[in-house]
C-alpha cells in the first residue's frame, strides 16, 4: 500500500510538471539537446494544442529518431536493466517498424517462453501458448514495434495498452463483460502479410510499414518515442524469458520489463495529456504504464553510451532479415516517402466538390502510389455484374475520408479531434483495389482496414458465385501444426538454434489439441443453423466484421461467461490470447516457419506474402506453400470496422476501416458505402437488410448477430443522431 501511495503522488507530481512545461519531448528526467532539423520553439508552439499535445501537424516538422537518439535509447534501457539486475535484449524502432538497433546484454535470455498462465491456473495447450523456440531478439522487436504503431500525436499506447484491450473481458480479470476493443488486433502486422514490408538487404531502413516478427505485442515492456510531441518509433525491452501479458490489470503489476524500458523514454516521452491513462472507453480508463519515472534506479541524464563493437554489457545483434547488427540506424521522417507513408497528390481524393480531404497515401521509394484505385480483378455473380470500376473505388475512398474528417475520434486527444483513420477496399479476390488514410492515423490501421475487408468479403461468400466457397477453401487447407515445447526454459545459455534443430529433426508437433478446418465449417453450418453456410450454392449471407467477430469470441453472447464459445472459437480450456481460434490457425504455420527462419539465419526460406496454405510442420512436406487462400493474404481480423459491398444483391467487394474506435470504424465502412452509392446514382450499395447476419435467427433462442453499430452522434459539426438506422 504505501508503494502505490508513493506511486500515485510521484504520478500526480508528473502530470504536474508536464502541464507547467507544456510537454514536449517529455517531462521525463532529462530532455536532449534539439536534433538537426528540429523545430523551433515557435514553430512547435504553432503546430501544437492549448494542452501541450500536437493535432496531426507535428510531424510536418522533419521530428525523427537520430544516430544519437538511439544510442542515447538504448544507454538508458542498459542503465537501468543493470540496476534493477535483469539483463535483457532491447530494441528500437522508427515510427513505420524499420528496425535501428537490437542490443542484447550479456548473460540474458536467449530464448523466451509465449505464456498467458499465471497464477497457478493450468497451462493452455496448443496454438502459439509454451512454445519455447522464439528469438528474445523477435519479442524486443514487436515490443517495439507495438508502442510505434498503436501511437500518434493524439494517442500514445503501450504494449500494456495492449493487453489490456486484446482479452477476453474488458477490463481483463471482469467476468461477464465483452472482449476488449480490439479483440484479435495482436494478429497483424504479420511477418506473412502481403501489405507490410519486409527489410531489404543492405538497407537500414525502407519505405514502410515494415512487417512485426510476432505480430502486435501484449507483453508489457514497448514503449512509443516522442520527439516535440511527433511519434518517432518505438521501444522495446524483454529480459524475464516470458512473452506474455498482464491477467489482472486491478493491482500494480511488478513487471521489469516494463520499468526498463521505459526508462529508454526519458527524454522522449510522450506527452502526458496523450498518454492511455487519460483516454476512455466504454467509460473505462486506459492503461499505460503500472510505473512512472520516479521508480527509476538509474541516472538516464549520465547513462554510459553503448560502444557498436566493444560495449563490455552487451553487444548489437544482427536479426535475420531485420537488423545487420553492425551499425545503429537512422529513422524515417515520417509523412515523407522515405517512410512509406505521404500526402495524396492534389488531384487525387477530393470531395464531390474538388475540396482537399487531406489525404496520406503508401508510397514506394520513387513516391509512386502503392495501391491507387484501380479496377476490380473478379468476375462478380459468375461474370454475369461488373467488378468494382476504378471510379467507384475511388468515390468510395473520398466518401469514406469526408465522414472521418467530419466525425468525433473516440481514442484520441484533445477531445473534439477528427477521426484519423486508414481505410482499405477489395473485390471478391481479396486484391487490393484502392487505399487511403487521414493525417496522422496509426500505422496499426493500415494492415488491419485490409484484413477487416478482406474477411467481411470472404464470409459473404455465400451464394455469390465464387469461385470457391469460403467452405471450400477452408476444407483445402493444410491443418495448423500445433508446436510442441522442445526443452524446459530454465537454461537462459540455451539459444534458439539448440531448441529448433531437435525439433525440425523430430517433427514433433502436438498430437492434441490438433484442430480441423473442416470442423470450423462444420461448427459454424450448426451453430448459425444453416447447413449450407459459406458453401457455395447456400442463400447469401452478408458479414460484416463485427458479426464474424461475434463467431469468434470465447464465450456468445460475447462476455456471458456461462455460455460457450463461438464457432470460430477455442473452447474453455483451449482458448487464450495466444490460441483463439481460426484467427491464429489460418496463420500458425507461416508463424512457426518465420520465426525458425530468422532462428537459424535463412536455413530455411522464409514465409510468401500469403499467411494461410503453410503445411508447417509436416513430416512428409515440411514448411510448404500450398496454395492457400490468397483472398486472406494476411489473415483475418475479428474486430468490428468493415462491410461487403454489393451491387443489387451480388457481392463486388468490401471496405475496411481502422484507427480510432470500432464504432467510428463500423460507421465510416456502413455509411462511405451507402454515401458512395447515392453519388454513383446507386450503382452499389451495402447489403440488402434480408440478408445481413443480423437477421439470422440462430438455434436454440441465442441472441442475434450484429452488423454494425454507429455512434449515437457522431458528428463534429452536428447534433444529428441514429445516423446509420433505416438504411
Amino acid at each position: 500500500m504505501i508503494r502505490l501511495a508513493q506511486m500515485a503522488i510521484a504520478t500526480n507530481l508528473t502530470l504536474m510538471l508536464a502541464a507547467c512545461g507544456g510537454g514536449s519531448a517529455g517531462g521525463g528526467l532529462s530532455t536532449l539537446a534539439p536534433t538537426a532539423g528540429s523545430p523551433t520553439d515557435q514553430q512547435s508552439t504553432l503546430l501544437t494544442a492549448s494542452d501541450g499535445g500536437c493535432e496531426g501537424r507535428c510531424s510536418e516538422n522533419g521530428q525523427h529518431l537520430t544516430q544519437a537518439d538511439v544510442a542515447q535509447i538504448i544507454a538508458q534501457v542498459v542503465a537501468e536493466a543493470e540496476a534493477q539486475g535483469l539483463p535483457g535484449t532491447a530494441a528500437v524502432v522508427d515510427r513505420v517498424g524499420n528496425v535501428l538497433a537490437v542490443f542484447e546484454m550479456n548473460d540474458s535470455a536467449k530464448v523466451v517462453t509465449i505464456t498467458s498462465s499465471h497464477d497457478g491456473a493450468p497451462p493452455i495447450l496448443g496454438g502459439l501458448e509454451g512454445v519455447n523456440v522464439i528469438p528474445a531478439r523477435l519479442a524486443a522487436i514487436a515490443k517495439a514495434i507495438t508502442g510505434a504503431y498503436l501511437s500518434t500525436e493524439g494517442n500514445a499506447f503501450s504494449t500494456r495498452t495492449a493487453s489490456q484491450i486484446v482479452q477476453e473481458n474488458f477490463n481483463p480479470g471482469e467476468t461477464n463483460q465483452p472482449s476488449g476493443p480490439l479483440f484479435g488486433v495482436q494478429f497483424s502486422q504479420l511477418p506473412c502479410g502481403d501489405l507490410v514490408r519486409r527489410a531489404e538487404p543492405g538497407r537500414l531502413t525502407a519505405p514502410g510499414p515494415m512487417r512485426s516478427p510476432l505480430g502486435l505485442s501484449a507483453d508489457p515492456g514497448g514503449f512509443p518515442i516522442y520527439k516535440q510531441g511527433a511519434p518517432v518509433g518505438g521501444v522495446g525491452f524483454i529480459g524475464d524469458g516470458v512473452y506474455g501479458l498482464d491477467r489482472d490489470i486491478s493491482e500494480f503489476d511488478d513487471d521489469l520489463d516494463e520499468i526498463i524500458a521505459l526508462a529508454g523514454t526519458v527524454g522522449f516521452d510522450a506527452p502526458s495529456a496523450r498518454r492511455a491513462d487519460v483516454i476512455t472507453a466504454v467509460g473505462k480508463t486506459f492503461r499505460y504504464a503500472d510505473w512512472d519515472t520516479s521508480f527509476l534506479l538509474s541516472d538516464a541524464g549520465n547513462a554510459a553510451p553503448i560502444t557498436a563493437s566493444d560495449d563490455l554489457r552487451g553487444r548489437l545483434v544482427p536479426v535475420f532479415g531485420y537488423y545487420d547488427g553492425e551499425t545503429i540506424g537512422t529513422g524515417t521522417v515520417f509523412g515523407t516517402p522515405e517512410s512509406g507513408i505521404a500526402p495524396a497528390p492534389a488531384d487525387l481524393l477530393t470531395s464531390a466538390a474538388g475540396e482537399s480531404l487531406d489525404a496520406f497515401i503508401m508510397v514506394d521509394d520513387a513516391g509512386i502510389n502503392r495501391y491507387p484505385p484501380i479496377t476490380g480483378t473478379d468476375q462478380p455473380g459468375d461474370g454475369a455484374i461488373a467488378p468494382l470500376s476504378t471510379e467507384e473505388v475511388e468515390v468510395i475512398l473520398e466518401e469514406a475520408l469526408g465522414l472521418a474528417n467530419s466525425m468525433r475520434a473516440q481514442i484520441r486527444r484533445p477531445l473534439g479531434s477528427q477521426a484519423r483513420v486508414s481505410i482499405s477496399v477489395v473485390d471478391t479476390n481479396g486484391a487490393i483495389l484502392g487505399f487511403a488514410r487521414t493525417r496522422d492515423g496509426p500505422i496499426f490501421g493500415a494492415d488491419v482496414s485490409l484484413q477487416k475487408a478482406r474477411t467481411a468479403v470472404f464470409f459473404s461468400g455465400t451464394g455469390q458465385g465464387i469461385r470457391q466457397s469460403p467452405a471450400n477453401t477452408l476444407r483445402g487447407l493444410p491443418q495448423p501444426k500445433y508446436l510442441a515445447p522442445v526443452f524446459e526454459p530454465e537454461a537462459v545459455a540455451i539459444d534458439t538454434r539448440q531448441r529448433l534443430v531437435p525439433a525440425l529433426q523430430e517433427n514433433s508437433p502436438l498430437s492434441a489439441p490438433a484442430p480441423l478446418f473442416s470442423t470450423y465449417v462444420a461448427d459454424i453450418q450448426r451453430f448459425l443453423g444453416i447447413p449450407n453456410a459459406l458453401e457455395r450454392t447456400g442463400l447469401p449471407a452478408a458479414f460484416a466484421d463485427r458479426s464474424g467477430g461475434n463467431l469468434s469470441r470465447p464465450h456468445y453472447p460475447d462476455g456471458v461467461a456461462s455460455n460457450p464459445h463461438g464457432p470460430l472459437s477455442k473452447p474453455s480450456g483451449e482458448w487464450s490470447v495466444f490460441s483463439v481460434g481460426l484467427q491464429l490457425d489460418l496463420v500458425y504455420n507461416s508463424l512457426v516457419q518465420h520465426v525458425a527462419h530468422v532462428a537459424l539465419d535463412g536455413a530455411i526460406p522464409d514465409v510468401t506474402e500469403s499467411c494461410p496454405g503453410n503445411t508447417g510442420f509436416d513430416v512428409n512436406n515440411l514448411f510448404q506453400q500450398q496454395g492457400g487462400a490468397p483472398q486472406l493474404a494476411n489473415g483475418i481480423q475479428i474486430f468490428p470496422g468493415s462491410v461487403p459491398i454489393y451491387r443489387g444483391e451480388t457481392l463486388v467487394g468490401g471496405i475496411g476501416v481502422s484507427g480510432d474506435g470500432v464504432d467510428q470504424d463500423d460507421m465510416i465502412s456502413f455509411l462511405g458505402v451507402h454515401r458512395a452509392g447515392l453519388r454513383l446514382d446507386q450503382a452499389l450499395n451495402n447489403a440488402p437488410p434480408a440478408i445481413r447476419a443480423d437477421q439470422i435467427v440462430l438455434p436454440d433462442n441465442l441472441p442475434r448477430l450484429r452488423y454494425v453499430s454507429c455512434p449515437q452522434t457522431p458528428y463534429l459539426d452536428s447534433d444529428e443522431d441514429n445516423v446509420c438506422t433505416g438504411l
